[in-house]
């Protein structure tokens, strides 16, 4: 099955973005396809390298760099919700004249026609969060 994922919770605000996580973890391990993931209004803050956990508290996304350099998952930060919230990758920090950009590994910034795409191109678009 085919399966895209919507994250709408930012790391450590809630438990969306490790319920995500498992979940995505849990469904290429049974055979699935994730064709995206999508992540939208406080969701964006799991694609900032700049957040530092405790060294005793998981690194959300650290572990969201390192599954979809595994698996080649496809990270999709929303566009304008990442510019609201200060994540800016390297050619939006040009356009925006920003001195530097702050998007982890594994990331991308698009818009919202990649979760309609995501959306279409799957058998089920499973969403975390409000």
């Amino acid at each position: 099955m085919k399966l895209a994922v919507m994250v709408n919770e930012g790391p450590y605000q809630h438990q969306s973005a490790d319920s995500a996580y498992q979940f995505i973890k849990a469904a290429i391990d049974k055979g699935h396809e994730i064709t995206r993931v999508f992540f939208y209004h406080d969701g964006v803050n799991n694609g900032t390298r700049y957040g530092i956990p405790p060294q005793d508290d998981r690194n959300i996304t650290q572990q969201w760099s390192e599954l979809s350099k595994k698996h080649g998952l496809d990270l999709v930060v929303c566009v304008a919700a990442a510019q609201r919230r200060g994540i800016l990758d390297a050619d939006e920090a040009r356009r925006h004249g920003k001195s530097g950009d702050n998007i982890a590994d594994g990331f991308r910034i698009s818009g919202l026609g990649q979760l309609i795409e995501a959306g279409i191109q799957s058998d089920r678009l499973v969403v975390f969060g409000d």
